[in-house]
Order: C-alpha cells, then sequence, then structure tokens
C-alpha cells in the first residue's frame, strides 16, 4: 500500500512490505479483502489509540473468517505459568481465539520465555497478539517473537504539529469527509493534543456538517474552546489587539481555562517572536524550519505577527511573560489581574522603540 504514514502506525505482514494500517490512512485495510489474521501479531508502542486499532484489526480479520472467534483479554498479573498452555490447547467444540496479552513488557522471564515457546509453533486457530508499550523492558520477547516471524505493528507517539495535522485530516477522510490543513490546525488548537479527542471530534464533525469541515464549522462548533484557548489570547496580544485579548482572556479564565496554561501560552508567544524575529538573515523556507525548530507554518504566522515589534519591545514582553509566570504560580493574589496586566504590558511593548 502507497501512500504517507498517518499517526506513525505501521504493519509489516509476515514475509511481506511495510505496510501503512489502512483504518488509519483513511482506507480499507489488507483484512478487508478477506487475508486471515496473522496467527502472531507484535504491537510496540506507547500511542494507546493507534495500538487499539491495530488490535482491533486483528479481531476483525479473526471474525471476518469465524464470527464465532473468541477474543480474550490477558495481563501479565494474570497470566499464570501454564495458562497459556490451557487456552491454545486444541477445543472439543472448536472455534477461533484471539489472545490479546496487554502490557507484555511487564512479563516475567519465565512467561517470556513461555510466550516465545508458544510463538515457534503457534495454534493454527489461534491469534496471538502481544502489546508492549516500547523500551528495553521486556525486550526478549520482541526479539523473540521477531524471530517467530510475529508481524510487527509500530505505534509510537505522535509529537510533531505536522503529524498530528495528518492524524486529523485522515480521521476526517475516514469518517467520510474532507477538512483543509488550516482548519485541521484550528481543530487542534481547541480540541488538543489527545488523539482519542481529536478522533470524536473529526467523526462529529463529520456527521454535524455533512462531510466537508472548513474553519468555520470549526468554529462553530467547537467556539467554546477555540477561542478562548489561551494562544488566541496570546495571539491576539501579540499582534497588539489590547481589547479582543483582554475580552479572550476573561472569557477562558470565566469557562474555567487554567491561569497557568495560559501564562504558558502568553510565553510561547512572546518567545516566537524572539525565535523568529532573531533568525539568520538569508535562511529561509525548509532551511529556516529545520535552524528554529519550527513548522513553515507557524513560522509564517511568527512572521506576521512581528510586523510592528522591535528587538526592545520583544525583549520587554519576556521580561512581562516571566514575570506573569512567577505571579501565577504563587506569587499574586489575583492570577486574574496577573494575567490582565500582562496583556496590557505585552501589547504596549509593541513598538517600543
Amino acid at each position: 500500500m502507497s501512500g504517507p504514514v498517518v499517526g506513525r502506525c505501521r504493519g509489516r505482514r509476515r514475509g511481506g512490505p511495510e505496510t501503512v494500517f489502512g483504518a488509519l490512512a483513511g482506507r480499507e485495510s489488507w483484512h478487508a479483502a478477506g487475508v486471515p489474521a496473522d496467527p502472531l501479531t507484535l504491537i510496540v508502542g506507547d500511542e494507546e489509540l493507534l495500538a487499539e486499532r491495530a488490535v482491533g484489526e486483528v479481531v476483525a480479520a479473526a471474525r471476518a473468517d469465524d464470527p464465532e472467534t473468541e477474543v480474550v483479554d490477558l495481563t501479565p498479573g494474570g497470566l499464570e505459568p501454564g495458562r497459556l498452555a490451557e487456552l491454545t490447547s486444541p477445543s472439543l467444540f472448536g472455534g477461533g481465539k484471539v489472545l490479546v496479552l496487554r502490557s507484555a513488557q511487564d512479563l516475567g522471564k519465565d512467561l517470556i520465555a513461555e510466550v516465545v515457546a508458544y510463538a515457534k509453533r503457534p495454534a493454527d486457530d489461534i491469534a496471538l497478539v502481544a502489546v508492549h508499550a516500547g523500551g528495553a523492558k521486556g525486550k526478549a520477547l520482541v526479539d523473540g517473537l521477531a524471530k517467530a516471524g510475529a508481524r510487527r505493528v509500530t505505534c509510537s507517539k505522535i509529537t510533531k504539529a505536522g503529524e498530528r495535522v495528518a492524524f486529523v485530516r485522515a480521521e476526517v477522510r475516514r469518517s467520510g469527509g474532507a477538512i483543509s490543513e488550516d482548519a485541521a490546525r484550528g481543530l487542534i488548537e481547541a480540541v488538543g493534543n489527545d488523539l482519542r479527542e481529536l478522533a470524536s471530534a473529526c467523526s462529529q464533525l463529520v456527521s454535524d456538517t455533512g462531510g466537508k469541515v472548513d474553519d468555520e464549522a470549526v468554529a462553530r462548533y467547537y467556539r467554546g474552546r477555540a477561542e478562548v484557548s489561551g494562544f488566541t489570547v496570546a495571539d491576539k496580544a501579540v499582534e497588539g489587539r489590547l481589547a479582543e485579548a483582554l475580552e479572550q482572556l476573561r472569557w477562558a479564565l470565566a469557562t474555567g481555562t487554567p491561569p497557568v496554561l495560559i501564562v504558558s501560552a502568553l510565553a510561547q508567544g512572546v518567545r516566537g517572536l524572539a525565535k523568529v524575529g532573531g533568525a539568520p538573515r538569508g535562511v529561509r523556507g525548509a532551511g529556516l524550519a529545520k535552524e528554529l525548530g519550527m513548522p513553515p507554518w507557524k513560522i509564517e504566522r511568527v512572521q506576521r505577527q512581528l510586523r510592528g515589534w522591535t528587538a526592545d519591545g520583544v525583549a520587554q514582553a519576556l521580561s512581562v511573560v516571566a514575570e506573569a509566570d512567577a505571579q501565577v504560580k504563587g506569587g499574586a493574589a489575583d492570577p486574574a489581574y496577573a494575567l490582565e496586566k500582562a496583556v496590557a504590558q505585552i501589547t504596549a511593548a509593541r513598538g517600543t522603540r
């Protein structure tokens, strides 16, 4: 299967090339074509939503072949020596099973040896799925299953802004809709970085809008969150729009946004000005993004916000957010007043010479 890796969840079939999990890329997976579940699957990574979907793919494949397939969840604490042999022994009543071994990295040495021994001669009507969080702990299990030919699926944490945007766009496509990059970024700013919440929001937006998700739809359905985030307050402040910044600040506080998150957003906004403003002259595009460690779209936004700012003004604003951070974290009796004062001082610093 061609196409970009979405959500950094990748699968490799036994003896086949590395492929993207279809359900994560908004496409039909290879299981949907009637291919049976692999007898051994190793899921490695700490992105829980993607790992759960990978497990769901195996279960769906097994039940497509046999609707009566039994699914058994196992944890290290509930897996006694000999239990795996009992579960994988032939049954008088027949029927397939999917054994899902959760938190496999926590298995003890003896149980790892038992699982690896079974993997060398897996039963025909049983699919074993081991879910490992990654890292060095329990590496013997990972190595043993890999040597036995297990299909490996890697579900790493999504840490980059561009990957989250790609995830959101894939989620919307998966639900039958379409969303622009700008609208996807707006949804992330509104909902946050949690994949479960983002996936739920994508599904709901497609259902409510009929499939076309644009900036207006995101603002309309997530107005209470999108417009009162700390980042919205910060954007208004660094752009010198005092009245709007104060309005959004008061609304954010009234709806329960923690002051510490707002001051953090203000700090990020001002530091962004300093970072982009102090970048080497003559460096542009991908080179500038690599130099600053920022995505190109964010650099473009900050460059627009820099208009009207001087080096002295940015330095003054940096002092303001440092003081506001100390006050919000216990140095002031009224965090709300401290934030209002900081917003006013930041907007005033814009244009300072």
